[in-house]
């Protein structure tokens, strides 16, 4: 780890989810000081919003390192979201696909109001680097999880702020099963432990039933995507042992 990534601070987008948790580890490994983001946007799956103090405090617990770089968290509420949209992530509708290609679970423009606020709250915090979970190798075709739009946006940030910010996407590449095993690399089988059972993905908001893979409904296409990655990195692990 260079003397130039500890020396930078860091705002983490983190929901409560599985992704924002793995990259949420992954900058505590790499800065001085991370602070962590959620958003309240009229949310179907609103329980992920009610993990995240308990997830926060099990982080902090990993190490004395990671407690001591864990600095504030911002809850901020974004229900214009909702307002302007019509989704299966706002809306108690069907999940279903639209004829644009696009599954109806696609909240137009979330990520890139999300990684906005973010960018205006590091200004006032003295944060130069946005850390979020956008990927487009597991993902369920979402433009804003792109890495053209993610580096199109920070080209904006920057010009209209007059500021020098970096957005690090470490899941962008990873499918997955890459994405459990990172959690391994960066905390062991104790976070990965935390993340299966603590986290929060499915779109549905089910909590109740455990499954080998974490908490959800199972059939939503964030459940079908955390299972399928789960099963293959045991797999992989397997074959590796």
């Amino acid at each position: 780890m260079t003397p130039s990534l500890l020396q930078h601070r860091a705002l983490v987008l983190f929901s409560g989810g599985q992704d924002s948790t793995t990259c949420l580890a992954w900058a505590l490994s790499r800065y001085q000081t991370v602070e962590t983001l959620g958003f309240d946007y009229g949310q179907r799956h609103a329980i992920e919003l009610a993990m995240r103090p308990q997830l926060l405090e099990k982080i902090r617990a990993f190490s004395p390192e990671w407690d001591a770089r864990l600095g504030q968290d911002h809850v901020l509420d974004l229900s214009l979201i909702s307002q302007l949209s019509h989704t299966a992530m706002t809306q108690n509708i069907a999940i279903e696909m639209l004829e644009n290609g696009l599954p109806n679970t696609f909240v137009p423009g979330r990520n890139l109001m999300f990684m906005m606020v973010a960018a205006t709250l590091a200004y006032r915090r003295d944060i130069s680097v946005l850390v979020g979970g956008m990927c487009e190798t597991d993902f369920s075709g979402y433009p804003d999880c792109r890495d053209d739009s993610m580096k199109a946006l920070q080209v904006a940030l920057n010009l209209g702020m007059a500021t020098r910010l970096n957005i690090e996407t470490p899941l962008m590449w990873l499918d997955k099963a890459d994405t459990w095993q990172l959690a391994e690399k960066l905390g062991g089988s104790p976070l990965v432990e935390l993340i299966r059972t603590d986290t929060h993905t499915c779109y549905l908001g089910e909590r109740g039933q455990m499954h080998l893979w974490g908490h959800g409904c199972g059939i939503c296409p964030a459940c079908e995507l955390r299972a399928r990655g789960y099963q293959a990195y045991q797999q992989k692990a397997l074959t590796n042992s």
